[in-house]
């Protein structure tokens, strides 16, 4: 069996949060923990999934399950890390390039644009990998064509999940059994 590899986004993925029900309830599956969850700096972030994904290598390469800014530190974790993984499911990848997009600040006043900053350009080449990248018509933070756009340029099957916001707790996803069926296909 593949271990799965959860990496949440910014802020990290609260208890409701499909993530965290999967860390509960889904076999082999655990968190990605990052350095900083508020602050995140690309390289750390990268540093902490590549040690992760090193430590979950065992007997089977794992899968990746990433969600908004995850989706963006596992793409530049793929330019640079020669590790195996079977494949990775993208979910609401974050338009960081779009800041008109995100809102001043988060929850806690923090300027969200400028604490994820590090995490631009966004890498638009193709990923060693197979992968899925699955997005919401109606996403706060990027766009339909967007997300269609990074798909492409990773080379993933693109999955359009119709009006579902972010595809987070405030967008009303805890259990999600599309998500689970796309992580079997990818299994």
């Amino acid at each position: 069996m593949h271990p799965i590899l959860l990496i949440p986004g910014y802020g990290d993925s609260g208890p409701g949060h499909w993530q965290s029900l999967w860390e509960a309830n889904v076999r082999y599956a655990r968190r990605v923990e990052m350095p900083n969850w508020l602050f995140p700096h690309r390289l750390d972030w990268v540093e902490a999934l590549d040690d992760a994904i090193r430590d979950a290598s065992g007997l089977a390469p794992p899968v990746l399950v990433a969600h908004s800014l995850g989706c963006i530190a596992v793409a530049h974790w793929a330019r640079y890390s020669q590790r195996t993984v079977h494949g990775a499911l993208l979910v609401a990848p974050a338009d960081l390039e779009r800041p008109e997009r995100w809102p001043a600040a988060d929850p806690e006043g923090i300027d969200v644009v400028a604490a994820t900053r590090d995490f631009t350009p966004i890498p638009m080449v193709g990923l060693p990998f197979p992968s899925q990248v699955v997005a919401s018509s109606d996403d706060p933070f990027t766009s339909l064509e967007r997300a269609q756009s990074f798909a492409e340029a990773w080379g993933s099957q693109f999955r359009n999940v119709g009006p579902c916001g972010h595809i987070n707790t405030a967008s009303g996803f805890g259990e999600w059994p599309r998500g689970e069926a796309f992580l079997q296909e990818l299994l």
